[in-house]
């Protein structure tokens, strides 16, 4: 929906002031002309300033937000086209001293200089001394890392280092707290890339894009068709514009921060917002004039929960832009000026709507629909005529003026010929497979009665189709009667939990089994309890917490268990849950674990902080559910699934399997023939493959060793800086560690290394790729893999394996 032509009704833009000084220290030189440019990032968090979000702004101060983008970018080209010792002199301010010991993090410009630009006419020697008292060495020391550093990975340190200056300048400016902690952690995270030579990559607890499903455009493409599918051809095209435009406004919508909206906010929702508030800054807002981190629209990555909290005022704001800017509207555009509030109505009422249908993940328009919007998106985006003036500006995300031109471009697909794609089995031979599966199940007799290796989960719902077991849920309540067949099952399922979970005090399971928010769900047999899960749903937060499972040890082992999950997860996605969270004892992760629940957490810790009991030597696991898997049904689906794939291998098995007689050639004295004349192997679908040839390495052992050691020092001080390193910098003491030499006989360690590297020990490269393997070695041998060291060696091998990489030392 966002593709495609569509009028451009953009909120209010960020204030744009004049130019001035930039970041503390080295980016008060460095950042002239950036910091109106960082204005954009304050947007609506100046309480009380011109800059306040979803305001209908005139074109002037459209064309603001433009010219900041636009200027950003013109500054970068600047510093991008300067000579390479300025550059390496830009560089040398957010770079860590080489020298031994040394701790300073930047070059600074001498006393007499420190007020001349070096992006302009100043370019300091590379004698000359950093004015840091603690520090004292060269610029050169501070730069000898970037020695062969090519000019595209130059050129990304120095855009990282603009956007870090801009983001500076905005977190001076900003007077919301909120937002001023996201910008200064987005921030330190660009100095720590530029200061390791990383990819920013934000991980956390913010979760990563997109963060509901179905996302807004998705949402808003089938109200279209729910709403709209009986208009004409026309009038349904006018509807989708109006759709388009919409999505537009939404992706350059400056929210409102959460100090803000706190008034007019439940603490449910306003807990929400924050969050969500949070995740546009880091993944929308900040990128667009930040080009070092990845951009998301907000339409693609968020949902329901956002556009309910913002949706009133917004759509206010939107009504009052189009009579605005009425007579900016070319003819046959203003038919989406009357049609934009109906719109807007309807779309309201399917938001406030708990069981709209447009708010369903299964819920898809038909594919016809989907084939026709996209054919008219793709003849509506066709290049203008020669000479022929656009109206409309196009639907893309910032495709103006301010769209910065040396944004890393996504990855074009690559349209394979249809030739080249793997063609699904005919029917006709998936159908056969079917029923020979069918026929052996049901000839054999003697498996059926006698069943050998049948699954438990297949016994299991035997039992529940012959009512011979039953899963009920069951509750207390204070507001309706309980009736005594509930009573008498809560009080057995008390007796499970405390006798299965001895360590757990009976008054605690007694108070949550009878809480009136917490609810069984009962495994019942002959009439009694053996069994339950104990669970406290939290429908705003979109998920269930497990409290207590547990099946009687008379019962156990017989899938009893899985299948009590399988009921809770389906209870579940019915009520639209689409999460379980528990905090598992040891005896109890395999079992959670085998039921689909990992350590990793996929929810955003501020969602369920606060809601979930925490316990004591206890670990958190978290389970995503799928809306559209039975899960009761899942193992057996699989299953046959499984054996259908058995049949279809040993079909094509007896149609390729042939005894052909052994080769000849060799006895009459032929010494070698071709791989591909071998009979046969052509037909069970062997291919030739074309062996690359080995690219040379610039450094081999016999090169210039002076260069070898240089390139040796690069890859070892940048060893040093990285954040894992720090269990390695030293030699381990037996004082710290008594009974290290027992079990490591040959030790090492990065100090060690760089003293060898001084004395000209590393004459070759497989000697200082061995060293630095020990280390890794002798900490995995020495720790276990659950240790935070055996995590540090682990993480800091793949780094330096990049880094060997990256001068062409590495060839595994």
């Amino acid at each position: 929906m966002s593709g495609g032509p569509s009028v451009t009704l953009k909120s209010q833009p960020i204030d744009g002031s004049n130019s001035g000084n930039a970041a503390a220290q080295q980016q008060q030189q460095s950042a002239n002309g950036a910091a109106s440019s960082a204005n954009q990032g304050q947007g609506s968090n100046n309480n009380g300033s011109a800059g306040v979000s979803g305001g209908a702004g005139t074109p002037a101060q459209e064309g603001t937000r433009q010219n900041s983008l636009q200027r950003i970018q013109q500054r970068k080209q600047k510093v991008f086209n300067l000579p390479v010792p300025q550059k390496l002199a830009k560089l040398s301010m957010y770079s860590a001293c080489q020298a031994e010991g040394c701790r300073c993090t930047g070059w600074k410009t001498p006393q007499e200089n420190r007020h001349r630009d070096v992006e302009s006419s100043y370019c300091p020697e590379f004698n000359e001394e950093c004015r840091n008292s603690s520090c004292r060495h060269s610029l050169r020391t501070h730069i000898a890392h970037l020695d062969n550093i090519s000019s595209s990975s130059m050129d990304e340190l120095l855009g990282a280092i603009i956007d870090m200056e801009n983001l500076f300048m905005s977190m001076q400016r900003v007077e919301d707290e909120d937002t001023k902690k996201v910008y200064l952690y987005l921030f330190r995270l660009l100095r720590q890339c530029v200061l390791t030579r990383q990819q920013a990559v934000i991980r956390g607890p913010l979760g990563d894009p997109p963060f509901e499903s179905p996302c807004i455009t998705k949402a808003v493409l089938s109200l279209v068709f729910y709403k709209y599918q009986h208009l004409n051809p026309t009038e349904l095209q006018t509807m989708t514009e109006v759709a388009k435009t919409f999505l537009n406004f939404l992706n350059h919508y400056n929210f409102e921060s959460p100090s803000t909206r706190r008034g007019d906010l439940t603490h449910e929702d306003a807990s929400n917002y924050k969050i969500n508030y949070t995740r546009w800054l880091v993944f929308c807002h900040v990128p667009a004039f930040c080009n070092s981190l990845r951009q998301f629209e907000t339409s693609l990555v968020f949902g329901r929960t956002l556009l309910r909290t913002v949706f009133q005022y917004m759509s206010q704001q939107l009504k009052k832009k189009c009579i605005s800017e009425r007579d900016r509207f070319p003819e046959d555009k203003r038919s989406i000026i009357t049609q934009m509030p109906k719109f807007l109505e309807a779309l309201r009422a399917e938001l406030m709507k708990d069981d709209s249908p447009i708010w369903d993940p299964n819920y898809r328009p038909p594919n016809s629909f989907v084939i026709q919007q996209r054919k008219r998106n793709q003849e509506a985006s066709a290049p203008p005529a020669p000479g022929g003036g656009a109206a409309a500006v196009g639907g893309n995300k910032r495709s103006s003026v301010g769209e910065p031109l040396h944004k890393r471009p996504k990855k074009e697909t690559i349209e394979r010929p249809i030739s080249e794609n793997l063609d699904d089995l005919p029917t006709d031979v998936v159908m056969r497979a079917m029923k020979s599966v069918s026929e052996s199940k049901t000839t054999n007799k003697a498996e059926i009665l006698f069943p050998v290796n049948v699954s438990r989960d297949e016994n299991v719902k035997a039992e529940e189709q012959k009512r011979a077991i039953e899963f009920h849920v069951v509750g207390n309540s204070l507001t309706k009667p309980v009736d005594k067949q509930t009573v008498l099952w809560l009080l057995g399922l008390q007796l499970v939990f405390a006798y299965q979970l001895p360590e757990m005090p009976r008054e605690y399971i007694s108070q949550l089994v009878f809480d009136t928010k917490h609810k069984t769900l009962a495994l019942i047999k002959e009439s009694q309890p053996i069994g339950g899960i104990c669970f406290r749903p939290f429908p705003s937060q979109g998920f269930t917490e497990i409290v207590f499972c547990a099946v009687t040890m008379a019962e156990q082992v017989k899938g009893y268990g899985t299948h009590l999950m399988n009921h809770l997860k389906d209870y579940s996605i019915q009520r639209g849950i689409k999460h379980l969270l528990t905090f598992a004892d040891c005896d109890a992760i395999g079992y959670f674990k085998k039921q689909g629940f990992s350590k990793d957490i996929k929810l955003a810790r501020p969602v369920y902080a606060g809601y979930i009991k925490e316990y004591d030597s206890a670990t958190l696991m978290h389970c995503e559910l799928h809306p559209t898997i039975v899960n009761t049904q899942f193992i057996a689906v699989i299953r046959n699934q499984s054996e259908i794939l058995k049949e279809l291998i040993a079909q094509r098995h007896n149609e390729v399997q042939k005894v052909r007689t052994g080769l000849t050639c060799f006895k009459e004295g032929v010494r070698s023939i071709p791989v591909e004349s071998i009979p046969g192997l052509m037909e069970i679908g062997w291919k030739p493959q074309m062996r690359p040839a080995r690219s040379a390495r610039p450094l081999e052992e016999s090169s210039d060793p002076e260069k070898l050691a240089t390139s040796f020092a690069s890859v070892l001080q940048s060893v040093r800086q990285h954040t894992t390193a720090w269990p390695f910098l030293r030699p381990v003491t037996a004082a710290e560690v008594p009974d290290y030499y027992d079990h490591i006989k040959y030790p090492m360690d990065l100090k060690t290394m760089g003293e060898r590297l001084k004395k000209g020990y590393y004459q070759t490269r497989r000697l200082f790729m061995a060293d630095m393997a020990r280390i890794f070695s002798n900490c995995r041998f020495y720790n276990s893999p659950d240790t935070e060291y055996y995590r540090c060696a682990n993480s800091l091998e793949r780094y330096f394996q990049t880094k060997m990489r990256e001068l062409g030392l590495w060839d595994k």
